[in-house]
């Protein structure tokens, strides 16, 4: 038996406690649950700057992974990897917390990812990476049920590879990542207990989720899953059979936890702090993830030449543009990324830095400097990026200046893909609007919803 740190005890301790401290309801499909997101680098002590290079990593890494998928579209997560500061670690961005079972539900952290549908965490261990709790342990649920071949979702569910077992008669699968990375199991079902607005703790039952028992995954993490949010009948929004789901990032340097609705409630006005706006999704049956339609990029006074058949979703599948949970910072294809940045440092009239072409030099306790406005031309609206969506300011420990980031990445140069990254997104309200297939946003306080 695995020796638990004190660290990992008291996390464990913790998270049971909370669970445990929630009034139970049971849930209906038009219920809204609740959860909570925190940051992979929230509470970990790292500076702006190294925050700059943390999600410029992941970034790239998750971009490379899109493009050696995107002509074969399928379920794509950038492997997580919990490395030291000055490490290349290419992790996961935002963790949803819930728990699994009954009478007493087991914790589950689980990486959000619109770009993939299967929910699983790790149980039964054959080969797993470590996490800081215990692994799930089916047995001591009194719902825990192993799902037989003859399930619907195991035999038409949107499993890439699925099978039976001899033995037995159990639902086993194979589910594998962009990043050529996978996991292997048994489909089983069980309570997932999430927490309701009002504080109470909703118990929902029979969903069905991947009891992985081998993980060929770069995982060292404080994650013990992924929970799907993409489109497909495996997901949890679909499981859950929820016309809508959103989620509010708070500003990523303060670390504070993000809520994730599923139900989203129906007053958008609340903490919002600008208009509502929306835009329709562009059906790509091919893919799980969410793609919109991109017409143009203004940058302050520049309309840059590129018309929307850059941005647009090919016949062969790659292409396209998409909203990304698991993605840092916004990357575009590498002539629309240099176009961009030549704009950029056109109108902000600042020196550049020499070590970061991306990063621009400015003067110590001043205000803080006027930069070009983002503008993203989407189908029918336009979506005008707060200054601290594009840009991140970061001083010099010494006091002496500072630097002035714009916060994208070049997709790279066989990539034509677009993607909106969770930067961008920070304080947004995001509403995923399954039955009217379109994606609604409104400025909001995050942190107050």
């Amino acid at each position: 038996m695995k020796h638990l740190s004190v660290m990992q005890l008291v996390i464990c301790v913790l998270f049971l406690a909370i669970i445990c401290a929630w009034p139970t309801t049971s849930a209906t499909a038009d219920a809204t649950l609740r959860a909570d997101l925190t940051h992979v680098d929230s509470g970990r002590g790292f500076t702006k700057r190294e925050l700059l290079r943390r999600m410029a990593a992941r970034s790239t890494a998750r971009a490379a992974s899109l493009y050696s998928s995107s002509a074969c579209p399928r379920a794509v997560t950038v492997p997580v990897a919990r490395g030291t500061t000055g490490k290349a670690d290419y992790n996961s961005e935002y963790n949803i917390h819930f728990a699994i079972g009954t009478p007493t539900p087991q914790p589950v952290v689980a990486t959000l990812d619109t770009g993939s549908d299967l929910i699983w965490t790790q149980c039964v261990c054959m080969s797993c990476f470590e996490q800081p709790f215990p692994v799930l342990d089916p047995s001591v649920s009194g719902t825990f049920r192993v799902m037989p071949c003859t399930d619907h979702l195991c035999e038409h569910g949107g499993l890439v590879v699925s099978g039976c077992n001899l033995k037995d008669k159990t639902c086993l699968y194979a589910y594998h990542y962009g990043d050529k990375s996978g996991t292997y199991g048994t489909m089983g079902q069980d309570t997932f207990t999430f927490k309701a607005p009002n504080g109470m703790a909703a118990a929902v039952p029979n969903i069905r989720f991947g009891c992985a028992q081998i993980n060929h995954l770069t995982f060292r993490t404080n994650e013990s899953g992924i929970a799907g949010f993409g489109r497909g009948p495996l997901s949890l929004p679909s499981q859950l059979k929820v016309a809508r789901f959103s989620h509010c990032f708070t500003t990523i340097v303060d670390g504070r936890p993000s809520p994730v609705f599923l139900g989203t409630p129906d007053n958008l006005q609340a903490q919002a702090t600008g208009p509502i706006k929306s835009t329709p999704f562009v059906p790509n049956p091919r893919s799980p993830f969410y793609y919109l339609s991109l017409k143009g990029i203004t940058v302050g006074k520049t309309r840059l030449p590129f018309n929307a058949s850059v941005f647009a979703l090919k016949a062969d599948g790659s292409g396209g543009t998409i909203t990304d949970t698991g993605t840092a910072i916004t990357s575009f294809p590498e002539a629309v990324f240099q176009a961009l940045r030549k704009a950029f440092a056109l109108q902000v009239l600042l020196p550049v830095e020499e070590d970061n072409d991306m990063c621009f030099s400015t003067s110590p306790k001043e205000k803080l400097p006027a930069v070009p406005k983002l503008i993203l031309h989407l189908e029918g609206t336009d979506w005008d990026l707060p200054r601290e969506n594009y840009v991140l300011d970061i001083d010099d420990e010494d006091g002496t200046g500072g630097e002035l980031c714009l916060m994208i990445v070049s997709s790279g140069e066989r990539s034509s893909m677009t993607t909106i990254g969770n930067f961008q997104q920070q304080n947004m309200h995001i509403v995923y609007d399954l039955e009217a297939n379109k994606m609604v946003f409104v400025p909001a306080r995050c942190d107050k919803l």
